[in-house]
């Protein structure tokens, strides 16, 4: 383009400096991390960590945004006339270098007709278990209960706990390790081990992932057969206790891509007591907006916000999870009953009647809580509070308190349809409706019982091989699409205004670049392949420097830039006298004369390309710089008389008249030999202050 430097930021914005490195603007078109930048003509292609590519124009403003990959966007690379990017789990995908434009919207309609040819329909049956453990351990025979005897007919299980682990110590020794990116406890690993036994972990099931937060717990398993089809696990935590700090209180979350179709789960557990309804809302709002997923395990990848609702732009991230499901001690209570009408209703299964008491129910209905989201018809008794390990209803509170029961534990879900009528497709891909909803009353080991919710899942997903067929047999057999593609590859016919340059000392010259095409821009780069004339008259072997090649000697600008339809762009050489710094290997100086009194030559390339094209055309000038003939190093100003000898060579207005190359090589081995040890680094160092008059 015209020397302009991109960066960007962790938070989303970008920076553009110029070719001087003064800062010229930012702006954010993002809130996930950009990963990778590239520029191509007056194109700059941006990739960020949720996966989205976004084309901007040359002075920052968005062309074109889309959702690229379900994953983060680590490089970019141009071949052809496509720019490809690639991914952390290895996947690339390819587009057009003239995105957006006509192309894009002919491949776009021409594969939708084809639709039907690369999509696949996929259904998993997913097991979503929650319970808060009062800091107790369950025995075998009721996690069979909870979760084992269903397990067969399902491909992937979550379980989220509560309450692994309190205790004020426990709590403040659990933050100061996630400040520093620790996790997990003996109690927190014994669950898992233990709830894995129960999944026959290891034959059946493989876990995927986990994340512990203080007393929080989710956890993950997928059937062997889905296994292959899972990937991508990432996790996230919020604290909401005190000052949002402690993880008493908070979420625990973890999505995966399954059938490359984003899930998120969120194991929580809100603001306890009756009249805490606010408080409990807050903290859905506060874990629903700021928790944000990252890898697992130390993985370097940068965190990204999640949207979990469709249709709420969550801080701007346009990331969007095709299926979310909120589980957890939610804590909303039944509200204007009294404890014996509560256990009146239960005893007679009720259940009707004590939903229009429930705190959520209400809070759902006036939009304060769990926006768009949904739950299965609660046909099981309120699960808190019992007395531990008291079988059957009589077990509810009949304490000093006597908590009114409450159906504490829950799980909300949505998936990809804004309506119930929507039908699994690629553009609702994720359809899910419940099987189960139930309660395991018969556990006994917590003052909260266990639940369990059971969904079958309809997923739509792309086949990508056959969509590749497809993609390449439209850009084989459309003509359109042929003729937009030749014209992406056009070079614009340029021509340069001269071919050999000879430079004197501190001379500019100044030379044109025209674009003749009066329809497209051409893009220029320059490049140099830098030589220097040895004594005998060879050239030395090539010796690139700087970004472009430039050697030392020589400065182009501007060295790369876009010209105009019928336009002219000047570009100024400028030779630079250079010194070099005397160099010592074991205290032998290495050279006597500096780069500057030798000849020197170098042959420009001048790249020209179409404004969003690689196809190349190119020009060469050769640039000569000859140091006259009468050129020698000056003398050494004020050297030390005990160091000089009468007969150096620097000293002696008849040596430095010396033309001949092969009398100075034989001096100069002359004063290698004899000279050198005689003078101090001080005085060694004035040598190198040599340059052509």
């Amino acid at each position: 383009m015209d020397g302009t430097i991109w960066s960007g930021c962790t938070n989303g914005a970008i920076i553009q400096w110029d070719g001087n490195g003064m800062r010229v603007q930012e702006f954010q078109h993002h809130t996930s991390s950009v990963q990778c930048i590239k520029a191509l003509g007056e194109r700059v292609w941006v990739g960020y960590a949720s996966g989205t590519i976004q084309v901007m124009d040359a002075e920052g403003n968005i062309l074109a945004g889309w959702t690229g990959h379900s994953c983060p966007v680590i490089r970019m690379a141009i071949g052809g006339s496509y720019i490809y990017t690639l991914v952390h789990h290895g996947g690339i995908r390819g587009w057009p270098l003239n995105s957006p434009g006509p192309l894009d919207d002919i491949i776009r309609t021409e594969l939708s007709n084809r639709e039907l040819s690369y999509t696949r329909m996929e259904k998993v049956n997913i097991m979503v278990g929650s319970w808060n453990v009062a800091q107790g351990k369950a025995s075998a025979e009721s996690l069979r209960s909870w979760l084992g005897s269903v397990s067969s007919d399902v491909g992937l299980v979550v379980v989220g706990l509560q309450e692994v682990e309190m205790g004020a110590g426990f709590l403040a020794i659990s933050a100061a390790k996630e400040t520093v990116g620790l996790e997990g406890s003996a109690n927190g690993q014994w669950w898992i081990d233990n709830i894995g036994k129960a999944l026959d972990e290891g034959t059946s099931f493989h876990r995927v992932g986990s994340r512990q937060l203080a007393a929080l717990l989710i956890a993950a398993w997928a059937r062997k057969s889905l296994k292959p089809y899972v990937g991508d696990v990432e996790a996230a935590a919020v604290p909401c206790g005190l000052g949002r700090a402690i993880g008493n209180k908070g979420g625990v979350g973890l999505r995966i891509r399954v059938y490359d179709r984003k899930m998120c789960f969120v194991s929580n557990h809100f603001a306890a007591h009756l009249e805490a309804v606010s408080r409990r809302n807050a903290d859905f709002d506060h874990i629903y907006r700021t928790m944000a997923f990252n890898k697992p395990h130390g993985s370097t990848s940068s965190a990204t916000s999640v949207q979990l609702h469709r249709t709420v732009n969550v801080n701007g991230n346009q990331v969007e999870a095709d299926m979310v499901v909120f589980l957890g001690d939610f804590n909303y209570r039944l509200y204007s009953i009294t404890y014996e009408e509560a256990r009146d209703m239960v005893s007679q299964r009720s259940f009707d009647w004590l939903r229009e008491k429930d705190q959520l129910r209400a809070e759902m209905k006036a939009g304060k809580v769990f926006q768009g989201m949904r739950e299965g018809i609660i046909k099981f008794p309120p699960t808190y509070k019992f007395q531990k390990h008291q079988p059957g209803l009589g077990g509810y509170d009949s304490g000093e308190k006597k908590r009114i029961p409450a159906w504490c534990d829950r799980v909300l879900y949505r998936g990809s349809r804004s309506v119930s009528a929507a039908e699994c497709s690629l553009e609702c891909p994720v359809v899910a409706s419940i099987t189960s909803y139930v309660a395991c009353m018969d556990v006994t080991e917590s003052d909260h019982k266990p639940v369990r919710c059971t969904f079958s899942v309809d997923i739509a997903r792309v086949d990508e091989l056959i969509r590749r067929q497809e993609y390449g047999e439209i850009i084989e057999s459309n003509e359109k699409v042929r003729s937009l593609l030749q014209e992406a590859c056009f070079v614009p016919e340029t021509t340069v205004s001269i071919s050999e340059i000879t430079l004197e000392n501190q001379e500019n010259i100044v030379f044109q670049i025209t674009n003749k095409c009066e329809t497209s821009k051409a893009a220029f780069e320059i490049l140099c392949d830098g030589q220097t004339i040895k004594e005998d008259g060879t050239k030395s072997e090539l010796l690139p420097r700087a970004s472009f090649g430039f050697p030392l000697w020589l400065e182009v600008q501007p060295a790369i830039g876009l010209i105009k339809p019928g336009e002219t762009v000047d570009i100024t050489l400028h030779h630079e006298d250079f010194y070099t710094q005397e160099e010592f290997v074991d205290g032998i100086p290495q050279n006597w004369w500096c780069e500057d009194t030798r000849d020197k030559e170098a042959v420009l390339r001048i790249n020209i390309t179409g404004s969003s094209s690689t196809e190349t055309k190119t020009h060469t000038i050769n640039v000569q710089h000859r140091c006259p003939p009468s050129a020698a190093p000056p003398a050494i100003l004020n050297p030390p008389a005990a160091a000089v000898p009468p007969n150096n060579v620097l000293a002696s207005e008849g040596h430095s008249k010396r033309s001949s190359k092969k009398s100075q090589s034989k001096h100069r081995e002359q004063q290698q030999q004899q000279d050198y040890p005689q003078f101090g680094s001080s005085e060694v160092h004035d040598l190198c202050r040599m340059r052509c008059p």
